[in-house]
C-alpha cells in the first residue's frame, strides 16, 4: 500500500484532505471555475473547425477529479453560468452561447463522472487515471458533437470530422499528463 493510500481514507478526493468548512468548499468551487476559465485562454484554432484546442477540457476534468463530483459540478456550473452572463472566460476570451457551448455542458457532466470515479480511487494510479480522463472526454464529446451539429446546422458526419477527430491526439496527451499529475499529487500528500 502506498503512503498516499495509507494517508487518505477510502472515498476521498484530493480536496477532502483540506480542513472541512463551507468557506473551503466555496473557495474550491470558485477556484475551480476560475482555473477552467484561465485554462480556456490557452486556445489554438483548428483549421476548418469552429472549435479550438484549449486547456479548458483538461482543467474541467482536473477540477472534477480533484474536487469530487458535487464540487466539480458546482465549479463547472459557475463557469458556464458566468460565461453565459458575459464573463469573457470561454475559449479565447469568448462569452455567451456559441456552437461549442455543448462541450461546456459536457464538461459539467464529465466532472460529475470523473469526480465519482476519483472517490473510488481512479485518480491514484496511472492507468486508472487515464481511463477516468478518457471516460470524461467521451462524455464531453457525447454532448458537444451533437450540440455542434445542431447549433451549426451541419450533418453529424461533418460535426464528427470538425468537432471530434482533430482533437483525439490532444486528448490522448491530456490523459497522459493527468496520468502523471494526479497519482503524483497523491504520493506527495502521502509524504506529509
Amino acid at each position: 500500500m502506498s503512503t498516499a493510500a495509507a494517508t487518505a481514507r477510502p472515498g476521498q478526493v484530493l480536496a477532502d484532505l483540506l480542513p472541512a468548512s463551507r468557506v473551503r468548499d466555496v473557495a474550491l468551487v470558485l477556484g475551480g471555475a476560475a482555473f477552467t476559465g484561465l485554462a480556456a485562454q490557452i486556445a489554438v484554432p483548428v483549421p476548418g473547425s469552429p472549435v479550438p484546442v484549449t486547456g479548458q477540457t483538461f482543467a474541467a476534468l482536473l477540477v472534477g477529479t480533484s474536487l469530487g463530483a458535487r464540487r466539480g459540478v458546482s465549479a463547472l456550473a459557475v463557469y458556464a453560468l458566468a460565461g453565459l452572463a458575459g464573463v469573457p472566460w470561454f475559449a479565447g476570451g469568448a462569452s455567451g452561447l456559441s456552437v461549442s457551448f455543448g462541450y461546456i455542458l459536457g464538461m459539467i457532466l464529465a466532472s460529475a463522472a470523473v469526480g465519482a470515479l476519483a472517490r473510488r480511487g481512479a485518480d491514484r494510479s496511472m492507468w486508472r487515471t487515464a481511463a477516468a480522463m478518457l471516460a470524461g472526454e467521451a462524455i464531453i464529446y457525447a454532448v458537444g458533437v451533437p450540440y455542434l451539429a445542431y447549433a451549426a446546422g451541419i450533418p453529424a458526419a461533418t460535426a464528427i470530422a470538425v468537432g471530434l477527430t482533430p482533437f483525439l491526439i490532444g486528448d490522448a496527451v491530456k490523459a497522459v499528463l493527468a496520468m502523471g499529475l494526479l497519482p503524483t499529487a497523491w504520493k506527495l500528500v502521502g509524504r506529509r
